[in-house]
């Protein structure tokens, strides 16, 4: 077993525990509003948090599925593939995004978290570009089809990902500013 198995193995060990998390946040946040009956400032954090956990436990399951990628490879990814579809500047933007929006909620900073728009535009644009270049790379490395197809499902795990960072960093401005940012155009 490789390093990069282990590390899947692990992922997928940590993703039951945000499930059993999941569960338990959500449960206290029942008890906080059947207890306290929580209004304004209070009650918009308990409704973000009920948001951000289920955004967070999505991340975890989206995070287990690329592993089963890496866990399901007899081998590692042709560098030139990794390159052309940039599918690591998305992993190392989507783990920048979970690090700022993290900041965002823990310093209450609606700065910050609309930062993360920018960044999943980024994860948006590679996506789009994802059938073109994997087609195209295909044309050259046709003994690389099954490592294409699953990098191009982690292309579209990780631009899923950016999403529901996105939502995060909308929660955390619906918590601070009452400014509801669902369905709305970011400029």
């Amino acid at each position: 077993m490789n390093r990069w198995t282990e590390l899947a193995r692990e992922v997928n060990f940590n993703e039951k525990r945000v499930n059993a998390l999941e569960l338990k946040i959500d449960k206290d946040c029942e008890n906080i509003f059947a207890l306290f009956n929580p209004v304004a400032i209070d009650l918009r954090f308990v409704l973000a948090v009920l948001k951000i956990n289920s955004n967070l436990e999505r991340i975890g399951d989206i995070a287990d599925g690329i592993c089963r990628y890496v866990a399901e490879a007899s081998g590692p990814f042709d560098a030139d593939l990794l390159e052309v579809t940039r599918v690591s500047e998305m992993f190392t933007t989507s783990i920048k995004m979970l690090e700022d929006v993290q900041a965002a909620f823990d310093q209450e900073d609606t700065k910050i978290a609309r930062g993360i728009f920018k960044m999943d535009d980024l994860l948006d644009e590679i996506n789009g570009n994802a059938n073109a270049v994997i087609e195209e790379y295909i044309t050259t490395h046709s003994k690389n089809v099954r490592q294409s197809l699953h990098i191009i499902s982690t292309i579209r795990k990780l631009e899923r990902t950016g999403d529901q960072v996105k939502n995060v960093a909308e929660e955390i401005i619906f918590f601070l500013e009452a400014k509801v940012l669902k369905h709305v155009p970011v400029k």
